[in-house]
């Protein structure tokens, strides 16, 4: 499928395209660099390339959808100045575009003693990390901003937002497709590589000694080449000559939705207080777009890059995880999380428990098993 602001003529087929900038990866980092990179190159020709029939459909469209204001980084790395400075593009753009969001807040609640020091640190990283308007609030402050959560202490961050961020991705994709470039659906890169002959009826097509394929042996060339791969960045990195490191672990993130009747419980997003040796932000209360309620999620090892069930198998991408050095050492130091992390995966009830914590009121009967994502865990050798 070849979509572009102007639909190409019957007789050019794609194996005789040339671009300057070939943009591999259709989700929304993909997408949201093309779209800068033809806005500052407007003389440029850029095309995008997408394994999948629409556009950011995997971590794109299945994450929790919320604007984060840069609380959890450590100061002055970079993802604390590109959350930061993200979310107010973020909110800028989504005003300019007329994009549906709610800013509605978030509490990241302690409901035991020894996490108030993780909680008062935390305060301070966001602090440091300029986060708009975030305070530190008791228990009385909490029931007025969540009358259902109890908590003993809570940083308030009414900076933090919700949105869809598929529907970001798209409205990308159309600036970028306005802007005039061309967008390639079910294109799945499998090989790059430099290349020194001219492709046959194309003038001048030295110019561009890049050759992308994809299985069916279909050629695109360009001068540049930016992949953008997601949960396959690192296979991208390795066939486009780079080095494949760091290597991508996928871990699935099941969610229990709330049910219609039990909405009322939650008003905006609610969190823990992070445990600083693992990587997630631990299961959370998440209002979303629709009016919906999301509870979660856990993590566990996924057996499949874009296995969103918890039968999904690819012998390939298991095979990989298991024999990577970095996630035998994770798994050995915290086997007993581990496996409570999957148990909590197949028994909603433990999970039900976890979240008790924070809101008294929600009962087993009140959220039911609904969504899933799959987070990317990039790691490193050792």
């Amino acid at each position: 499928m070849l979509t572009t602001n102007e639909p190409a003529p019957d007789d050019m087929p794609l194996c005789c395209s040339t671009y300057d900038v070939a943009v591999v990866g259709g989700g929304i980092v993909g997408l949201a660099s093309a779209r800068e990179l033809i806005l500052r190159h407007p003389t440029l020709s850029f095309i995008l390339l997408e394994k999948e029939k629409d556009l950011a459909i995997h971590q794109s469209g299945h994450n929790s959808g919320v604007i984060h204001s840069g609380i959890y980084y450590t100061p002055g790395s970079l993802k604390a100045r590109l959350c930061g400075k993200g979310a107010t593009m973020a909110y800028e753009y989504l005003d300019k575009k007329g994009l549906p969001y709610k800013r509605c807040g978030k509490l990241i609640v302690a409901v035991e003693r020894e996490e108030i020091p993780r909680l008062k640190a935390l305060y301070e990283r966001g602090q440091k990390n300029n986060v708009r308007d975030l305070t530190m609030i008791d228990a009385k402050g909490i029931r007025e901003r969540e009358p259902y959560c109890r908590g003993l202490m809570a940083l308030d961050s009414p900076y933090t937002g919700i949105v869809d961020w598929r529907l970001v991705s798209l409205a990308y994709g159309k600036d970028f497709q306005e802007a005039g470039g061309t967008v390639v659906t079910e294109y799945e890169a499998s090989d790059m590589a430099m290349v020194k002959e001219s492709p046959a009826g194309i003038t001048d097509g030295m110019k561009y000694p890049i050759a992308i394929r994809d299985s069916k042996g279909t050629e695109v060339r360009c001068r540049y080449v930016l992949t953008c791969g997601g949960l396959y960045s690192d296979r991208l990195a390795q066939i486009s000559g780079c080095s494949p490191d760091p290597r991508i672990i996928p871990f699935r993130g099941d969610y229990l939705v709330l049910k219609p009747e039990k909405h009322y419980l939650v008003r905006g997003n609610i969190y823990p207080v992070p445990d600083p040796r693992f990587p997630f932000l631990g299961v959370h209360f998440t209002p979303r777009m629709d009016g919906s309620v999301w509870l979660g999620p856990n993590a566990v090892l996924a057996f499949k890059r874009e296995g969103y069930k918890l039968y999904d198998f690819d012998a390939r991408d298991f095979g990989d995880a298991l024999s990577f050095r970095g996630l035998q050492k994770l798994v050995m130091n915290n086997l007993v999380y581990g496996v409570g992390e999957m148990y909590r995966g197949v028994f909603i009830g433990a999970q039900v428990k976890i979240l008790k914590k924070f809101i008294p009121e929600l009962s087993l009967i009140s959220p039911q098993l609904s969504h899933a994502s799959i987070c990317k865990c990039p790691w490193r050798e050792g």
